[in-house]
């Protein structure tokens, strides 16, 4: 049923506005004469076209697409180019689809009146709180330029620490994933040849052998059920990770693994650092700022902790009393001691942000040129046990072949 926005007197006189559901204007009309209104104005609600958008197929806007559309504006903006006008060849620029289709609806809501921040809030999966934030503190202060191309530096680190800790993850998870489905084939298609060589051998097979052959029947025999089991095994622990007491079960893991833990502590802090020195930088309130900053850490855990801060600060506490020397490295407390006891706080943020990347970098290529070797040896010993095992009753073709 159509909508309709009436502005109107009630019987006491009262300008009133509001919205009525009626099949046309003239129904709309008699039924609001009918609750006593007078002086009756009425004008249809368009109504939101239903469309089928799938998000899955659109690109997602990352980084880097952000950081080229903050620079190129603010590059434009510095350069005395309307906002509008900016958007408008922005909009045509932009390689990605979804950051070039949300700049065309920013554009027309700022042509209509439309502040900048309000426009893009519109949009909060193509522009994120951190940078809706940052330009409504810009519009209030007017150093739009100025904050937009510190806006781009930080989506840059952002998206070079993102890589480097991406990297870490991934390079051993991918090299065990290769090796696992590498020892899978070998079980189930090189094993059962050699398996009906030795049955036409006869004799008793040596332990190790008869264990790889059984291993690889078992396989064989249940390989549906294997590659269901992996196959549930991985939804199982995408639905946990989808809860919120799941993901924070795995994030504290995240923070307790060997190697890798230290890389994604240092990273999260390194992101919250970088963060809330920019908001902080730009006029963005401090409560704003820290709340915007857990947001973007990356860790479920870390981001408690800084929420638990911001209450804490919130009630009239320093920032470095408020974090839990348990998460923060003390260097980080101290740091943040000193810029608020000097009123430098953005500027010590920023030391601690890239004092914290750095470590991010040697631990990251620390860990590559230790982990590499590991993996190799471990990867060539389960091969070479697979191996000898295979060949350990030609060792003995001896005694399998009766007579």
């Amino acid at each position: 049923m159509p909508k309709f926005k009436y502005i109107a007197r009630d019987k006491y006189g009262v300008k009133r506005e509001d919205v009525i559901y009626a099949p046309d204007a003239g129904a709309a009309q008699i039924e609001l004469e009918k609750q006593g209104f007078e002086d009756i104005k009425l004008q249809i609600v368009p109504q939101k076209k239903i469309s089928v958008d799938i998000d899955i197929l659109k690109p997602k806007v990352k980084e880097k697409d952000l950081a080229l559309f903050t620079r190129q504006l603010g590059a434009m903006i510095a350069a005395g180019v309307g906002i509008a006008e900016a958007l408008e060849i922005l909009a045509e620029q932009m390689p990605n689809k979804t950051l070039r289709e949300a700049l065309n609806k920013v554009k027309e809501d700022v042509v209509s009146g439309m502040s900048l921040s309000k426009a893009m809030a519109k949009h909060p999966k193509v522009f994120p709180e951190f940078l809706v934030n940052l330009i409504e503190a810009a519009e209030e202060s007017g150093n739009l330029d100025v904050i937009l191309q510190r806006a781009t530096q930080y989506y840059e680190k952002i998206a070079a620490i993102k890589r480097k800790i991406v990297s870490a993850s991934w390079y051993p998870a991918m090299v065990v994933v290769i090796a696992t489905s590498i020892i899978l084939g070998i079980l189930t298609f090189i094993v059962p040849t050699f398996a009906k060589l030795y049955a036409n051998m006869g004799g008793q097979l040596p332990f190790l052998t008869q264990l790889l052959i059984d291993t690889s029947n078992l396989i064989k025999n249940n390989i549906l059920l294997v590659i269901g089991g992996i196959i549930g095994l991985v939804i199982l622990n995408k639905f946990i990770y989808s809860t919120k007491a799941g993901k924070e079960f795995y994030h504290r893991l995240f923070l307790k693994l060997p190697l890798l833990g230290n890389i994604f502590l240092k990273g999260a802090i390194a992101k919250f650092a970088r963060t809330l020195a920019t908001l902080i930088a730009g006029g963005v309130p401090i409560m704003r700022s820290l709340e915007i900053s857990a947001s973007v850490a990356g860790n479920v855990v870390i981001e408690k902790a800084i929420l638990e801060a911001k209450d804490k600060v919130e009630k009239g506490q320093e920032i470095y009393k408020s974090l839990d020397p348990k998460i923060f490295p003390p260097i980080l407390i101290a740091m943040i001691r000193v810029g608020e006891d000097t009123g430098r706080l953005d500027e010590m943020l920023d030391t601690i942000a890239n004092f914290f990347e750095d470590e991010v970098d040697r631990t990251v290529e620390a860990l590559i040129s230790t982990i590499e070797p590991l993996l190799i040896v471990f990867i060539g010993t389960i091969v070479g046990v697979i191996l000898i095992a295979l060949y350990l009753p030609i060792f003995k073709m001896g005694e399998l072949i009766q007579s």
